[in-house]
C-alpha cells in the first residue's frame, strides 16, 4: 500500500505531465476512467491540469474534460459542461502507472497516463487554455465553483 505521499504525488504527477516520455509535460497527462461495481466501465475523461485535494476530507476536486467541440472559432469547451467533479475515496492504491482509489458510493475510479482520444482532448483543452483571460483560467484552477457563469458556458 502506498503512503498518502505516494500517491497524491504520483496523481499530481499524472495530470501535470510530469511522466512524458519527451520531456514536455504538455505531451502527457492524465484520463479517469470510473468502474462501476460489476467491473463495466461507466466514465471515461481526459482530466484537466489542476485539481485540489481537500485536506480535511478523504476528497479530491477534478476537471474531466467534456463538453468540447469543433466550431468557426476553432476546438471550444462548453464550461458550464466542463465542471469540477469530486472523487470521494475510501482507500487508494498505486497499480502499476496509475492511481486507483476505491470510491465511497462503491465504484471504483482510475487515474491513469491519458492515451488515444482523451490525449488528443487534453491537447485541445490546453490549446483552448490560451484562450482564456488571466481572471478566467484562475477561477477555473481554483476549483470552487459548481457553476460557470462566463465566457464559453
Amino acid at each position: 500500500m502506498a503512503s498518502d505521499k505516494q500517491w497524491r504525488q504520483r496523481f499530481s504527477d499524472l495530470l501535470a505531465g510530469n511522466h512524458s516520455t519527451t520531456g514536455d509535460p504538455v505531451d502527457a497527462g492524465a484520463r479517469l476512467i470510473v468502474f462501476d461495481p460489476d467491473g463495466s466501465e461507466a466514465f471515461r475523461a481526459a482530466l484537466a491540469r489542476h485539481h485540489q485535494f481537500e485536506d480535511d476530507e478523504q476528497f479530491v476536486w477534478i476537471r474531466p474534460l467534456v463538453g468540447g467541440q469543433n466550431t468557426a472559432d476553432g476546438y471550444l469547451f462548453n464550461l458550464g459542461a466542463a465542471r469540477r467533479r469530486c472523487l470521494q475515496w475510501e482507500s487508494v492504491r498505486l497499480l502499476d502507472d496509475a492511481v486507483e482509489m476505491d470510491l465511497a458510493h462503491g465504484q471504483r475510479a482510475r487515474i491513469e497516463p491519458a492515451v488515444g482520444p482523451e490525449l488528443t482532448e487534453l491537447a485541445r483543452w490546453d490549446d483552448f487554455t490560451h484562450r482564456l483571460t488571466p481572471e478566467e483560467d484562475a477561477a477555473l484552477r481554483r476549483l470552487d465553483a459548481d457553476s460557470w457563469q462566463g465566457r464559453y458556458a
